[in-house]
C-alpha cells in the first residue's frame, strides 16, 4: 500500500512511499482511508519516530474487512477512526472500540477531523460534569480542540468564555461558534465552574486561579510549551475548596469512545458542528500542508485526501 512514511532525510520528515499492508487483529477492522486530518502534536513528534514508520491519529474511510470477532461495522460501512499510528496510509487496521459509523453519503474530509479534536473536546467536557447554567472557560479556543469545545459547551447550555491570543481578530468567529465572551491570555473574566485547558504554561496557572469551589480544570494540551509554576497559595483550600486539576489522554478516557465518535461525526455531517477546515488537498501536498500548519499560517484543521 501507499503511505506517508517517516523519512528523516526529508525536510518535513515525510515522504510518500510503499509500506506493507496492515494485518488486523481479531478485534480490528481493516479500513480503506479516504481522508486524514493533521494535529500539531503528531507533527512535532515526527522527528522522534523511527524511519519508515507510518504516523497518523485521525482517519475516515470505508471498512473493507470487518473484524473477525464480529465486533464493529460490516464491510462497506463508512467509518471514522482513531489510533496512535497508521492513519496516513491507504489501509488502516483499527480497534473496533475506537471507530464509529458515519452517515452514508457524508463528506469524509471534515469527518476526518473528529477523532482527536472533537473527541478530546467532548470527553474533556464530560469530565467537567453537567454544564447547564455553568461558566466554562476554553483556552486555545481557535485551535482544533478549542473550536469544538466552544461549540459543544454552548450546545450543553454553558456560558462559554473563549480564550485566544488575538481576541480582537478572533472574536467574531468564536462568537459565531457559540462563545458568549472572548478574552485574551490575561483571562479578564469572572470565576468559572470548569476549564478545558489547551495551552499550558502561565495560562494554566491563571485558569486554575479562576476556578470556583468544586470546579475542575482538565489539562488536555500544552501548546505553549511553557512551564506551569504554582505558588503554595494556589492550593490553599480554606475558602476555595475542592478545585481539581486533572490530566487527560483520549484513548484511555473510558468506554464508549466509538459511540462518541459516531455521534460527533453525525453532527459534523449534518452541519450542526463546524469542523473548521482551513486547508484541504491531496496527500501528495503533505509537505505544503505541514509547513503551513507548523508555521502558524493556518487557523483551523488540515485535511489530506488520499487520491
Amino acid at each position: 500500500m501507499r503511505a506517508l512514511l517517516v523519512d528523516h532525510s526529508a525536510p518535513r520528515h515525510l515522504r510518500l512511499g510503499e509500506a506493507p499492508d496492515p494485518v488486523p487483529a481479531p478485534d480490528q477492522a481493516l479500513v480503506r482511508v479516504a481522508a486524514t486530518s493533521l494535529n500539531p502534536g503528531e507533527l512535532t513528534a515526527l522527528a522522534d519516530l523511527p524511519g519508515g514508520a507510518v504516523p497518523g491519529w485521525d482517519a475516515a474511510g470505508v471498512v473493507v474487512r470487518a473484524a473477525a470477532d464480529g465486533s464493529g461495522p460490516a464491510e462497506g460501512a463508512p467509518v471514522v477512526t482513531l489510533g496512535l499510528a497508521g492513519a496516513w496510509a491507504e489501509l488502516r487496521a483499527v480497534d473496533t472500540a475506537h471507530l464509529g459509523p458515519v452517515p452514508g453519503g457524508a463528506d469524509l474530509g471534515p469527518i476526518s477531523t473528529v477523532p482527536v479534536a472533537a473527541g478530546s473536546a467532548l470527553r474533556a467536557l464530560h469530565r467537567l460534569g453537567p454544564l447547564l447554567a455553568r461558566r466554562v472557560l476554553v483556552t486555545g479556543a481557535t485551535g482544533g480542540v478549542g473550536r469544538y469545545a466552544v461549540q459543544l459547551a454552548r450546545r450543553a447550555g454553558a456560558h462559554v468564555v473563549a480564550v485566544t491570543s488575538d481576541p480582537a481578530g478572533s472574536a467574531d468567529g468564536l462568537r459565531a461558534l457559540g462563545a458568549h465572551e472572548v478574552v485574551g491570555p490575561d483571562l479578564a473574566t469572572e470565576p468559572v465552574h470548569g476549564v478545558v485547558e489547551l495551552v499550558g504554561g502561565p495560562v494554566l496557572v491563571a485558569a486554575h486561579a479562576l476556578l470556583l469551589p468544586g470546579g475542575t480544570l482538565v489539562s488536555v494540551g500544552r501548546a505553549s510549551g511553557g512551564e506551569s509554576v504554582f505558588t503554595g497559595a494556589a492550593f490553599e483550600g480554606t475558602f476555595l475548596p475542592d478545585r481539581v486539576i486533572t490530566t487527560f489522554f483520549l484513548p484511555a478516557s473510558g468506554p464508549g469512545l466509538g459511540a462518541d465518535l459516531a455521534w460527533l461525526a453525525a453532527r459534523v455531517a449534518s452541519g450542526e458542528l463546524d469542523a473548521g477546515v482551513a486547508w484541504r488537498g491531496s496527500w501528495t501536498r503533505a509537505d505544503e500542508a505541514v509547513a503551513a500548519l507548523l508555521d502558524g499560517r493556518l487557523r483551523g484543521k488540515v485535511v489530506l485526501e488520499l487520491d
